[in-house]
This record gives structure tokens, C-alpha cells and sequence, in this order.
């Protein structure tokens, strides 16, 4: 069932979190290693059963409008994403947040960065992991993109999160008002136990309206279930699991068509492109079962050529949304 009614997280303040071993971080720069010389490759053959397979989404009416608010982005290493590949040299990544403006609601999807970001919530965060997913030191607080964007946040009615990650939700250190929509498979495992999965998540969520939503739907595109948020097919969670349980795409009748949010389930669309799993360094380390993100990836892959799938850190895919990189 789902729960519409908002409920109070009521976690720790202060995060204690889950320790990275040290014989998992050799693994993963093993495994980097070892996957720059012979990668993992998607199974054409499972990615034409998918495409033979897809469920067309719910009918709508209803359209939204969706915005990418301003970001800098950090250039990486294109080794450090795409497993075996080495074009291009280097990709644009960011810490993006986006605003879906349906006529029910103003949504802020993946609230991103918290201000002072590095040491309120980077700190907690095991010194290898913190090296590999440190944002560029001049990276733009939500709230902060939220007004060069020209978005009042008192505007915003509620965020939606693909996933509870501390780079989905620590925007929301500043917003401590805003209720936060959310998979409920994702929070459970995110709250439960005394150790947290990742830094910054459970101080975003302590004191927090709780709106938790299961996927109670059927089966859309090539994913096994959904959620439709309005009921007008407008707005539709789908099932992204892999990078963390409850991962959900956002699947969003825009004026422009089809646009699938897919939050981590891939990082940057080149992956996509090349079939490329995220290289086990820093991948091991973030994807809480790299089998199920792989499947996931191929079910991302089987998508119709009308459906833009938009990973939440690609900088430059996000373009096409923001005014102030030359999107419409």
C-alpha cells in the first residue's frame, strides 16, 4: 500500500557510519584493473529480449515542465566511469538538481548539496571513498542553484529522491521544512541498524515529513514495477534497483516527450552508449550489488529511441534543461 499521509523520520542526528574495509577498497582498484583490460560487456541477446518485451507507459494528458538548475561541474577521468573505455579521455560530471513543475505540485528532484557541503556531510565519509566523489570545490549549494535558477524555494512543495544517497539529499539540510517523497524499500534500508550505509543521508531525513511510496504498478518500458505519483501518468516511479535497494527512476511525460531521471543507476549517458559498467574503483564502493546495477544498465539500454534517459550526474545531457548552458 502507500503511504500518502507524511510521516516524521525520526533518525539520528549525527551520522555513524558503515565503515569501508580496506581489503574492499584493494578489491575495487584490483578489479579496475583487471575491467580496463577485459571490461564486463552488456548481453545483446538479453537487450533484444528486453526491447521485445516493453510495456508501453501509462496514456497522459498531463505534461511537466522540467528545469536543471545551475551547477559547476568536475572533470574526471572517463576511466574512473566507463569500465574499458578510453574515448573519451575526460567527461563533465556534477552534483545536479532538478525542478519538475507538475500542475499539482512544484517537485525538487534530488536536492543535492547541502551548503558547506565538505564539512557538514564529506567529513563523515571514509577518506578513499571522499577522494573519489569529492564535488568541485566551488559546487553550488540546492539552495543556491535554487536562486540563480530564479526559483524561490518557498515554492517548492515537496522533493522526491531516486535514491538516499548523500548526494540526493543533502540539499535538504537547508530546507528542513520541505517533506521529502521517497521509495520506501530505499528508506528501510537506509534507516535501519545502527550504522548508516553512507554519510549526510540520516541528518537530511531526522525531523523530516516522510512521504514513502511503494512500487504497487505494473510493469513500465522494461522495468518490472512502478508508481504513477499523480495518477495521470505524468509523473511514474519505476524499479532502478541496483546502485542502492529501493533505487527508482522518474519517468516524466515532459512538453519536449519522454525523459527518464535515472538518479545512479548509471552515472553519465556515454555508459550508455558504450555499454560500460562504472569502473570498479569507485563503483565497488558505491553500488550496493553491482550484478542487479548491471541488469539494470541493459534494462536502461533496451529503451525505445523516444524515451531520453538523463543520469543525474551527466553535466553536459543536463544542458538540454538549463537556460544557462544553452537549453531551452
Amino acid at each position: 500500500m502507500t503511504d500518502t499521509t507524511g510521516q516524521i523520520a525520526t533518525d539520528p542526528i549525527i551520522d555513524r557510519v558503515a565503515p569501508t574495509a580496506l581489503s574492499t577498497c584493494c578489491r575495487a582498484v584490483g578489479q579496475s584493473l583487471a575491467g580496463a583490460v577485459r571490461p564486463r560487456r552488456p548481453d545483446p541477446a538479453r537487450i533484444a529480449r528486453l526491447r521485445e518485451a516493453l510495456v508501453a507507459p501509462p496514456a497522459s494528458s498531463v505534461t511537466v515542465r522540467l528545469r536543471a538548475l545551475p551547477q559547476i561541474p568536475r572533470v574526471v577521468r572517463s576511466m574512473t566511469v566507463l569500465e574499458g573505455v578510453r574515448s573519451p579521455a575526460t567527461i563533465r560530471m556534477d552534483m545536479r538538481t532538478y525542478v519538475i513543475d507538475h500542475p499539482s505540485a512544484r517537485i525538487l528532484l534530488d536536492p543535492s548539496v547541502a551548503s558547506q557541503v565538505r564539512e557538514r556531510v564529506l567529513g563523515a565519509m571514509q577518506p578513499m571513498l571522499r577522494a573519489a566523489v569529492m564535488p568541485s570545490p566551488d559546487v553550488l549549494s540546492t539552495v543556491e542553484a535554487l536562486h540563480r535558477g530564479g526559483v524561490d524555494p518557498a515554492s517548492v512543495d515537496l522533493a522526491l529522491s531516486t535514491h538516499l544517497h548523500w548526494d540526493h539529499v543533502s540539499g535538504l539540510l537547508d530546507l528542513p521544512a520541505l517533506p521529502l517523497m521517497a521509495h520506501r524499500r530505499e528508506h528501510e534500508w537506509a534507516v535501519a541498524g545502527e550504522l548508516a550505509p553512507a554519510a549526510g543521508v540520516r541528518p537530511a531525513l531526522a525531523g523530516r515529513t516522510m512521504d514513502l511510496r511503494d512500487l504497487d504498478g505494473p510493469p513500465v518500458l522494461a522495468f518490472p514495477a512502478s508508481h504513477d505519483v499523480f495518477g495521470d501518468g505524468a509523473v511514474v516511479l519505476v524499479d532502478l534497483a541496483g546502485h542502492t535497494p529501493g533505487s527508482v527512476g522518474v519517468l516524466l511525460n515532459t512538453e519536449r516527450g519522454r525523459v527518464l531521471m535515472a538518479g545512479d543507476a548509471v552515472w553519465h549517458s556515454e555508459q550508455l552508449v558504450h555499454g560500460a559498467q562504472k569502473a570498479a574503483f569507485p563503483g565497488l564502493l558505491v553500488d550496493v550489488d553491482r550484478d542487479a546495477t548491471f541488469a539494470t544498465m541493459m534494462r536502461l539500454m533496451a529503451l525505445p529511441g523516444d524515451v531520453t534517459v538523463v543520469p543525474c550526474h551527466d553535466h553536459d545531457l543536463a544542458a538540454r534543461w538549463a537556460k544557462d548552458e544553452g537549453g531551452a
